[in-house]
């Protein structure tokens, strides 16, 4: 039977995207959060990132004008936290009192706040804004990187995967599940098995003698 398939036009169908929490702040105001869906890595070395932002979100001229902001990686605990932040405004109320989340002191950063209750926050320093259309584009240097020392394995690992990372896709939210794979797997090498050793003429007959009076 043939597959039948059918053609939209232009949109954006790029997912599982991660879901971050985005901490932002002015001196002498509240700290705001805000949650991206179009949030990603975009250089290794320098690290750095990208958010796009509507202009008319009340995070947007906060980080504009200070030029900083913290990613913060989700999880099922904080998924309610998570939609909660993109559907109300920072004009509105404080989303780190009404979801009960702590603000932290950023290690490089003068006004946004790191979210405490997060296992993962990366600390943000705009380098260009790219005005693209209904989102303009921050690109950011990474100034540090903040984790929680409870995902610390014995051999001073980041157990990243444990944390309950939280991803979205069209509409919905999803905690990861099964792994598939690590990466590189489809290439490596297997470890030959280990093969049981040929017997010899001379073991056969030792083993035959085994046991006889």
């Amino acid at each position: 039977m043939e597959k039948k398939k059918q053609h939209w036009r232009a949109g954006n169908m790029l997912y599982p995207l991660p879901a971050v929490m985005v901490s932002c702040g002015r001196e002498g105001e509240k700290p705001n959060i805000i949650t991206v869906a179009w949030a990603g890595t975009i250089c290794s070395d320098p690290a750095m990132v990208s958010i796009s932002v509507r202009p008319n979100r009340y995070s947007y001229d906060i980080i504009r004008e200070t030029g900083e902001f913290v990613i913060n990686l989700t999880t099922k605990k904080l998924v309610k936290a998570t939609d909660y932040c993109g559907v109300r405004s920072g004009r509105d109320v404080d989303k780190f009192a009404q979801m009960h989340l702590t603000p932290g002191k950023a290690e490089h950063l003068k006004y946004a706040p790191t979210i405490e209750e997060s296992p993962v926050n990366i600390e943000c320093r705009v380098t260009e804004v790219k005005e693209l259309g209904t989102h303009h584009m921050f690109l950011a240097e990474v100034l540090g990187v903040t984790v929680d020392e409870a995902y610390m394995n014995e051999n001073g690992r980041f157990e990243l995967n444990s944390t309950g990372l939280v991803a979205y896709s069209h509409g919905t939210y999803f905690a990861l599940g099964e792994e598939l794979g690590t990466f590189g797997y489809s290439v490596r090498k297997k470890k030959p098995m280990k093969t049981a050793k040929k017997k010899t003429k001379k073991d056969s007959k030792s083993s035959k003698g085994k046991g006889r009076k």
